[in-house]
C-alpha cells in the first residue's frame, strides 16, 4: 500500500510538471490562453509544490502578455492572496500596478485604473524600496502625474470656454500646487494669467 501511494504522488507531480511544460510550450508559440489554462491546471493539480505559485503567476502574466488584462488582474489578486509570502509576490504586485497603468488610456477617459495603477505604484515604492520594481514605479508615477496633470488643463480649458473663470483658476491652481514636476506648470501659470 505504501508503495502505491508513493507511485500516485509522483504521478501527481509528473502530470503537474508536464501541465506546466505545456503552458511554458504554449506560451512560447504565442497561445496565452492555452498557456494559462495549463499553467492553471499544473497549480490545481499539485497546490502544496513549490511550482504551483510559480504556475500562478504564469498564468497571470500569459494574460498580460496578450492584454487580457481583467483576467490578469483576477490572477494576481489571487496570487496576491493565496501566496502572501512567496519569494516573487513584489513582482506580482508590480505586475498588478502594470495591469492598471496599461489599461490607461488619456486625460480624456475614465480615471479608474490611473488611480489604481497610482496606488499600487506608490505601495511598491513604500513596500520594496530596493528593488528594480520600485525605480520603474517611480518612474510610472512620474507618467502618471502628467497625465493627471494633463486631465486638470483640459477641464480648466472647458471652464474656460464656458466661461466659468473661477472654476478654471481653480484646476489651473492645483496644476501649479499639486503637479509642480510636470511639464504642463508653465501651460497652467499662463492660463491663470490669461484669466
Amino acid at each position: 500500500k505504501d508503495k502505491i501511494s508513493i507511485i500516485k504522488e509522483e504521478s501527481i507531480e509528473l502530470q503537474m510538471i508536464d501541465a506546466y511544460k505545456e503552458g511554458l510550450k504554449a506560451f512560447n508559440e504565442g497561445d496565452a490562453l492555452f498557456a494559462a489554462k495549463k499553467f492553471n491546471e499544473a497549480e490545481l493539480l499539485y497546490p502544496q509544490s513549490e511550482w504551483a505559485p510559480k504556475s500562478a503567476l504564469m498564468a497571470a502574466y500569459s494574460y498580460y502578455s496578450q492584454d487580457y488584462y481583467g483576467d490578469a488582474i483576477y490572477e494576481l489578486e489571487r496570487f496576491i492572496k493565496t501566496y502572501t509570502y512567496d519569494e516573487r509576490i513584489d513582482y506580482a504586485h508590480f505586475l498588478l500596478a502594470m495591469c492598471y497603468y496599461e489599461k490607461i488610456v488619456d486625460e480624456k477617459k475614465d480615471l479608474e485604473p490611473l488611480l489604481k495603477a497610482k496606488e499600487k505604484f506608490n505601495f511598491i515604492i513604500e513596500t520594496y524600496p530596493e528593488t528594480d520594481f520600485a525605480l520603474d514605479a517611480q518612474f510610472k508615477l512620474n507618467l502618471i502625474y502628467d497625465i493627471l496633470a494633463s486631465k486638470e488643463i483640459y477641464i480648466g480649458k472647458h471652464y474656460i470656454k464656458k466661461e466659468k473663470w473661477i472654476a478654471a483658476i481653480n484646476r489651473f491652481k492645483k496644476v501649479v500646487d499639486d503637479y509642480e514636476t510636470t511639464i504642463y506648470v508653465e501651460e497652467a501659470i499662463h492660463r491663470l494669467v490669461e484669466i
